[in-house]
């Protein structure tokens, strides 16, 4: 037998593992970390840009300064948004039972409204309806207009020339607030009843006159001529509410 080649040892190839890329590693961290600033940003913008509420609870979006424009939306749905016909407040029957036989006169435009009705047979009897309006469309503000003007009336009739006030009181149950003035005028024989009421951005005056009494009979006139322009007044006010 010839000689065995002898067994030379099987050296197997080592190849240890591959270390990582270096620049792996560095990039996917700058990748999470520009993730990460990202999401700040937009959730930091969402919160900037999201109304808040801000102490007692107030909606920030929702705060306007006082008299801005965008207040008139807020007061559209409870105002009175136009006049009607300015002979169509007060009823026939009033009418009649006031100034019996009487012809009118009207004038009116969208803001300011009057009717007259006028005894044929005394020159001393009438009844006089005039209504205000402040439109949301003219003003940011038209029931505080209607309330300025309210009181500059109310001021007025303290101290109106070419009249005696007789009386002069505040009267409930009629709008939202009202007076009521008995006053007789000094340069005529004739007393006058009026009431001037306002209901929201809205303010008119009834005024109802006649000859004036002898004295006996100035207190049973007075309550007479008051009545007469307070029915009137409710009728005015049930008109307006329906505009």
């Amino acid at each position: 037998m010839g000689l065995q080649r002898p067994v030379e040892p099987f050296h197997r190839p080592y190849a240890g593992p591959e270390p990582p890329a270096p620049a792996r590693r560095p990039r996917r961290l700058l990748v999470l970390l520009v993730a990460a600033v990202a999401f700040a940003v937009a959730a930091v913008a969402v919160f900037l840009i999201a109304p808040g509420r801000g102490d007692g609870g107030t909606d920030r979006a929702s705060v306007t300064p006082r008299g801005s424009a965008p207040a008139a939306p807020m007061q559209r749905g409870r105002v009175v948004k136009a006049l009607p016909a300015p002979c169509g407040t007060v009823s026939a029957a009033t009418v009649d039972k006031a100034v019996p036989n009487a012809s009118k006169r009207q004038n009116a435009n969208s803001t300011l409204t009057t009717c007259t009705y006028s005894s044929t047979g005394s020159a001393f009897r009438w009844l006089r309806v005039e209504a205000h309006l402040y439109a949301p469309g003219d003003t940011a503000t038209p029931v505080q207009d209607a309330e300025g003007f309210y009181d500059a009336q109310w001021a007025q009739a303290h101290d109106a020339p070419l009249v005696r006030t007789i009386t002069l009181e505040r009267a409930t149950g009629i709008g939202d607030e009202a007076y009521r003035w008995f006053k007789a005028d000094e340069g005529q024989p004739t007393v006058v009843g009026q009431v001037t009421a306002r209901i929201r951005n809205s303010v008119f005056t009834v005024s109802y006159s006649e000859r004036a009494p002898s004295a006996g009979k100035r207190d049973a006139r007075e309550r007479a001529c008051l009545a007469t322009a307070t029915a009137a007044a409710r009728e005015v006010l049930a008109a307006l509410n329906h505009f």
